[in-house]
């Protein structure tokens, strides 16, 4: 009997292509309106170049940088009423998973698209500086190079057009 629940749980997983199905809420977060969840939402193709990875120093260093950049966004007065009602625990797993994703590290990413995360915010080129400076400042701490933290910003660029507002 075993076997056949671990079986059918293999089976849902590699059915929904993630850890949690729709319906399910990871430990820890808030539960959200369902959504087609898919690589695309992350807003960019992934890099090619293994080195900018390594340059993030892998997973290890991408869950560093985002831990900083999150908490500095909550703490920042120009920007935290904007985090006020945010679910922290799942903005973390999802900005990991993005930039995992963007930067080529094999990661799957689960959460929404652009437009649709910042919806009726009211995200002014303001508030988009104020992130990504507090952004850079953790990219710094964990010293990535100049040239790769660029890369990235290249590639997150775009996205500011689904997300300001005003």
């Amino acid at each position: 009997m075993k076997k056949i629940f671990v079986l059918a749980a293999v089976a849902a997983l590699t059915i929904t292509g993630s850890a949690f199905a729709q319906d399910a809420t990871p430990p820890g977060e808030k539960p959200v309106d369902a959504y087609k969840q898919s690589n695309a939402n992350a807003g960019a193709t992934p890099m090619t170049d293994t080195k900018v990875f390594e340059a993030f120093h892998g997973k290890e260093g991408i869950d560093r940088i985002v831990e900083t950049m999150v908490e500095r966004n909550f703490a920042d007065p120009r920007i935290k009423d904007f985090f006020a009602a945010t679910d922290k625990v799942r903005l973390k797993r999802t900005l990991k998973e993005q930039f995992c994703y963007i930067l080529g590290g094999g990661c799957e990413y689960t959460g929404r698209d652009m437009k649709a995360s910042h919806k009726d915010q009211g995200t002014t080129n303001r508030d988009m500086n104020a992130l990504i400076e507090n952004l850079q400042f953790a990219m710094d701490q964990e010293k990535v190079p100049f040239a790769a933290q660029n890369k990235l910003l290249a590639k997150l660029a775009p996205q500011q057009k689904d997300i300001v507002e005003r």
